[in-house]
């Protein structure tokens, strides 16, 4: 059965479960990156490190920012190129995604090298945290280069049609990290310092595994020297497919930069070691929902497309149900045995513990509704309604969540901050399920429309 049909007539279960594995297993091994980092520096260095690794994370989503905007925006223009049979058009649109990688990539870690104690105090650090952070990012920034072009790089050996490869770049990257993370760590008593040294040195083996992938012959695109001379209708193509997840991204970037202000302020460095954790944990947990998200799409997409409005509903439906029953687990446990949680970072801060469990149980009181919310959202642009989808996507973390960052810490304290995320998290769900609940009208209407065209030309 070739690609069209199955998406059009294959059980929706079934389909949903063969696209969503591999990015469910993808993402969850992205997430191992920053999870193994956090626990291993939490041991063996303490909640100052922790913290350390939390103020550095805003400026390295800054860079995955601009990896998103190269990645998937190249991503995208390449499948189109292939699936117009221009391959050497594909080819330069892959050398030009490497070029402009590895600019921006040496740019921005000039950048940050230069300025790493201002940039490092703007996203909420101490005096106290500031040599951690300074000491893990220094090493990741002079590595920058590697993370890009991994990360961009891989997205495009996806897009031509081998997610078995791009998912065992992102497993080797894991891997590696888990394994030096204890050596370094532990054994040669490097402290963070070791943490980021296993970081940039597990992105260097995914970077050159993607490289030897292009230069192996195995791929169906090619490097050629010509095609890395940058070309202007591409690169425009290229930044304007990739600026929706961009500014999302950048948006998740300012709120993490105002998040950690203000938990410095009402809560000190415990409080921004304790949502360091927290969003470590929540990554194992949504992580498995981005990955059906994205499996849902294309079958979405084409069902849409094909006029099968039965099959979309479905879809979201079989979707929406399964990410809830993977969030409603993760609640359960969260619930459960939030102080052990805390704990797999840190054994002996009390402070950190006692903090940690009482602001998981606040932070996640909403958890259960987030998996539809998140579906919902990732319908609107598997449709191409943009607009929606960014309105959706935006309210959560900018729009809601950022004023009551701001706000509620003046009435409730600290608690005021942890209090911010659920309450986000409920009028999200409640805005996610009234603008589906009118697509899903308009949706039944075009069903009608069609049903009564096919009868029509019939008779």
């Amino acid at each position: 059965m070739d690609h069209s049909a199955q998406l059009r007539d294959t059980k929706i279960s079934t389909l949903l479960w063969r696209f969503s594995i591999p990015a469910i297993v993808g993402m969850l091994v992205n997430a191992l990156y920053n999870i193994v980092d956090r626990i291993y520096v939490g041991q063996g260095v303490g909640s100052l490190g922790i913290a350390g690794i939390a103020i550095s994370f805003p400026y390295m989503m800054l860079m995955m920012s601009f990896g998103m905007l190269v990645g998937m925006g190249s991503t995208a223009l390449v499948s189109i190129k292939l699936g117009e049979r221009k391959k050497e058009e594909a080819e330069r649109t892959l050398g030009n995604a490497f070029t402009l990688i590895v600019i921006i990539s040496i740019g921005l870690s000039v950048i940050g090298l230069l300025f790493i104690k201002p940039i490092l105090i703007i996203s909420g650090g101490s005096e106290t945290v500031l040599p951690y952070a300074i000491d893990y990012l220094r090493i990741i920034l002079i590595g920058g280069i590697f993370m890009g072009v991994g990360f961009g790089m891989n997205n495009i050996i996806r897009a031509e049609g081998n997610p078995r490869t791009a998912m065992a770049t992102m497993l080797i990257g894991a891997l590696i990290n888990s394994i030096l993370d204890p050596i370094f760590i532990f054994w040669f008593g490097w402290g963070i310092k070791g943490a980021a040294i296993a970081t940039i040195l597990s992105q260097m083996v995914s970077a050159v595994w993607v490289l030897r992938y292009f230069l192996s012959g195995k791929s169906t695109l090619r490097f050629h020297a010509k095609n890395l001379k940058l070309f202007k209708p591409i690169i425009s193509k290229i930044l304007s497919i990739g600026t929706a997840p961009f500014v999302l991204q950048m948006g998740a970037t300012l709120l993490y930069v105002i998040l950690n202000n203000f938990l410095n302020q009402y809560g000190g460095d415990t409080a921004i070691s304790v949502m360091g954790i927290i969003n470590s944990v929540n990554m194992l947990i949504l992580m498995p929902i981005f990955g059906i998200n994205q499996g849902a799409q294309p079958i979405i997409g084409y069902n849409y497309g094909a006029q099968q409005f039965d099959r979309v509903k479905e879809t979201v439906k079989t979707a929406s149900l399964s990410a809830t029953g993977v969030v409603i687990l993760g609640f359960i446990f969260l619930m459960a045995f939030p102080q052990q949680f805390i704990m797999l970072f840190n054994k002996t801060d009390q402070d950190l513990i006692s903090m940690g469990t009482r602001a998981m149980r606040i932070i996640q009181l909403m958890l259960p509704v987030v998996g539809f919310q998140v579906v919902g959202t990732g319908y609107f642009f598997a449709v191409g309604k943009a607009k929606e989808a960014m309105f959706l996507s935006l309210i959560r973390q900018l729009l809601i969540l950022l004023p009551l960052v701001v706000i509620l810490p003046r009435f409730f304290g600290l608690d005021g901050i942890f209090i911010a995320a659920p309450v986000s998290d409920g009028l999200s769900f409640v805005l996610t399920a009234i603008f589906l609940g009118i697509e899903y009208k308009n949706l039944d209407r075009k069903h009608l429309e069609t049903f009564a065209k096919v009868n029509m030309e019939a008779s």
